[in-house]
């Protein structure tokens, strides 16, 4: 190997090695999952419908479409815990918080999620207005805001809408804390979602078996 051929070489790898030293570093960060639904939250099946139901994820803006976990400290300023984020973003993490819920609830054995594209009688879907946990003149508490419609799968015609909005108030402001509001939360509009659809769907069963 000539001596022109070993400087150049020896160029190149400390350019390397400089070009790598300035490169951002990616922040190590906890990953959380969502809490399991609470025991409570299982029921058992009484009358099971005969209709089937797809779950889809709901639509959410740029800072709520991502793994990051969201806080509003004052005002409307968004932010997110450094350090710390979700297994997924959180629409996906939303949508199988509702997957779950209804399974364990039972009464729909005719599930199926948006992933799969399967036709459905009904199709369960909306808009994340708020996953979050902010900052008040009451301190700090999780915050779950839904639209939810509940649409005719072949028609796609919407034949109920409806606002959840849950509150968590929170006494630890540390991030597993606040993790464990957000389970909470999760149990509460679960708990509030399931019984809306189940009852918004049996009732456009009755409506249409009428006509």
């Amino acid at each position: 190997m000539s001596r022109t051929y070993r400087y150049l070489a020896l160029a190149v790898t400390l350019g390397l090695s400089s070009a790598c030293s300035i490169l951002p570093q990616a922040e190590p960060a906890d990953v959380y999952r969502l809490p399991a639904a609470h025991a409570s939250q299982v029921t058992s099946a009484s009358t099971v419908a005969s209709w089937s139901l797809r779950l889809n994820k709901p639509l959410a803006s740029d800072a709520l479409n991502s793994p990051k976990i969201a806080v509003v400290p004052q005002g409307n300023l968004i932010s997110n815990y450094k350090g710390a984020r979700w297994s997924d973003p959180v629409p996906l993490l939303l949508r199988n918080r509702m997957l779950d819920a209804f399974q364990r609830d039972g009464r729909v054995p005719r599930l199926s999620a948006d992933d799969s594209n399967l036709q459905a009688d009904y199709e369960l879907a909306g808009e994340l207005q708020a996953f979050q946990s902010e900052y008040s003149a009451d301190g700090l508490a999780v915050v779950i805001r839904y639209d939810a419609r509940l649409v005719q799968g072949r028609s796609q015609r919407i034949l109920a809408s409806r606002r959840f909005e849950v509150r968590q108030p929170l006494r630890d402001t540390q991030v597993p804390a606040v993790v464990n509001g957000f389970g909470s939360a999760s149990d509460q509009l679960m708990a509030q979602l399931v019984a809306w659809t189940l009852a918004q769907a049996n009732q456009a069963q009755v409506q249409a078996k009428n006509q």
